[in-house]
């Protein structure tokens, strides 16, 4: 599956949640996630643009490998995901088999879907609360954005890794 995404920054979440609904949008989740990312030891995936991703969201987990297609006005990525059922024990293989945890992030998310497009509220420690907007092309994309009162201008193509290197730095 292709993922096409865009980040916004610093939003009002309460008015972006009445705006979602407003439109009719479906809320899907609320609550922590935890996200592993995983390497080996020289990097071999990073080197080819890749990420591979141990993630839980309450009680459902996934393993995701995402490989980067490009970062215009939007990330795009190819994006292989399967369910896990034992967290723990998908941990335990893949350092097995050599793969090192490299960072974990722990966060609050409340999810929303509006017809294909999917809506991802994150609030981090230390980070002003963002919106992720994924749809299934660039034209349902930007014309999501400005339903929720944004231009393409304000939409980042970044990765959660890029918003935490951006607070870092500001900060």
């Amino acid at each position: 599956m292709q993922e096409i995404e865009v980040k916004i920054l610093e939003i009002n979440k309460t008015a972006i949640e009445e705006k979602l609904l407003r439109l009719g949008a479906e809320k899907i989740f609320d609550g922590s996630v935890v996200a592993a990312y995983y390497d080996f030891g020289n990097n071999a995936l990073t080197k080819k643009k890749k990420t591979l991703r141990l993630r839980k969201k309450g009680q459902f987990a996934e393993l995701t490998l995402k490989e980067h297609v490009s970062k215009g006005k939007a990330k795009i990525m190819n994006e292989y995901e399967i369910p896990v059922t034992d967290y723990a024990g998908m941990k335990r293989i893949l350092e097995g088999i050599g793969l090192q945890e490299h960072s974990s992030i722990l966060k609050t998310r409340t999810s929303y879907q509006l017809g294909q497009v999917h809506f991802d509220i994150d609030t981090l420690p230390d980070i002003p609360t963002f919106v992720e907007v994924e749809a299934p092309d660039m034209n349902s994309l930007e014309y999501h954005v400005k339903l929720l009162g944004y231009s393409m201008k304000d939409a980042k193509p970044w990765s959660g890794k890029d918003v935490l290197e951006y607070y870092e730095k500001s900060s």
